[in-house]
């Protein structure tokens, strides 16, 4: 495995999370590399709220202060916490290729079911990713 300088978390955010984010703690000490936080706000259909827009969206003051969250646990400063506005897919590889990150890593759920026709945001990342990309499984509970 090659030295990382910049690994890029994508993360969902979600509460039970904690054994991706212990991996992520443990990479970016064994790397040394800046860690930098990224996570999506799909516009609608996604959530089915008629007014979430990347302007006015009650998620983002949400997301924006679960960021601030994580970035404390994992000691990233605010200029390094991004909220992005759009498909999971084409901000993640965005903000990666704009930061020439080396590493995105990215929760997996699996897939199951429609998911697997339908394919997944890690699998889009993963397939699409300008860098290395580490998709950690969710356990089975998640």
């Amino acid at each position: 495995m090659s030295a990382y300088k910049h690994i890029l978390f994508a993360t969902d955010l979600i509460e039970s999370h904690h054994f991706l984010v212990d991996k992520v703690k443990q990479l970016v000490k064994q790397f040394a590399a800046k860690l930098t936080l990224v996570h999506c706000i799909e516009p609608i259909p996604a959530y089915g709220y008629p007014g979430a827009d990347e302007y006015g969206s009650p998620f983002i003051d949400r997301a924006e202060q679960a960021m601030a969250k994580l970035g404390q646990e994992l000691q990233v400063g605010k200029a390094d916490q991004r909220v992005e506005f759009g498909s999971v897919k084409a901000q993640v590889i965005n903000v990666a290729k704009e930061l020439k990150v080396d590493l995105i890593v990215v929760g997996s759920h699996g897939q199951h079911g429609l998911s697997i026709l339908l394919g997944s945001s890690a699998s889009a990342i993963v397939h699409g990713s300008p860098c290395d990309v580490l998709a950690v499984r969710y356990p089975e509970n998640n």
